[in-house]
């Protein structure tokens, strides 16, 4: 069984949002193609409490996109969003996902959570891996937003599950294009085949 994990493709990462993505709206259609070509498909979804500790707002005197610490980890100081129950959570009205498997991811106020798969700390599970065997998948593939950081950890962090993995780089947007030429890098390194296609 093959499976399509679509990443974070939420209202607040899209235009007009919070934490909008350039060009984050053109990949919806482009995702809502490639469903029927897989078996299992997977949305995540960014679901933060509104005292997290990333945001900027819960950390005074700091700026936003600043660098801090949050549970002993390095951690990018973000504006809010994706905010549990609030419009900038909600998945993107055109994204074909009715029929998908939902994973929360952020929901712990102390830790942050980039990949689908596990917290920054690497302590918490989110289940998907363990729903991915129950369903019998062997290769996955990656989608969404941001290419340099939700989609790149969910990438490394299957292929280290043992799944085969690719990311589908024209079904992701990125924030900045450096960043995203660099996760490239770190994908191929981890044998992470990239699609442009």
């Amino acid at each position: 069984m093959k499976a399509l994990i679509i990443v974070d493709v939420q209202k607040d990462f899209c235009k007009g949002g919070s934490l909008e993505v350039p060009d984050a709206d053109s990949i919806v259609s482009l995702i809502n193609n490639r469903i029927k070509d897989f078996d299992v498909i997977v949305v995540a979804q960014d679901f933060h409490p509104q005292d997290h500790g990333s945001f900027a707002s819960n950390n005074p005197g700091t700026e936003v996109f600043a660098m801090g610490e949050l549970s002993g980890n390095p951690q990018i100081m973000w504006p809010d969003h994706c905010v549990q129950n609030t419009r900038g959570a909600e998945f993107h009205e055109d994204l074909n996902c009715d029929f998908a498997k939902v994973i929360q991811k952020g929901v712990d106020k102390t830790i942050d959570s980039y990949s689908a798969f596990y917290d920054n700390n690497k302590k918490n599970k989110t289940g998907l891996t363990e729903f991915l065997k129950e369903m019998e998948v062997y290769e996955v593939s990656v989608a969404g937003l941001a290419t340099e950081y939700c989609v790149k950890f969910t990438a490394l962090d299957a292929v280290k599950e043992g799944f085969k993995t690719t990311v589908f780089a024209n079904l992701s947007r990125g924030i900045n294009q450096k960043d995203v030429d660099n996760a490239y890098d770190e994908l191929l390194q981890a044998d992470i085949s990239i699609r442009f296609d």
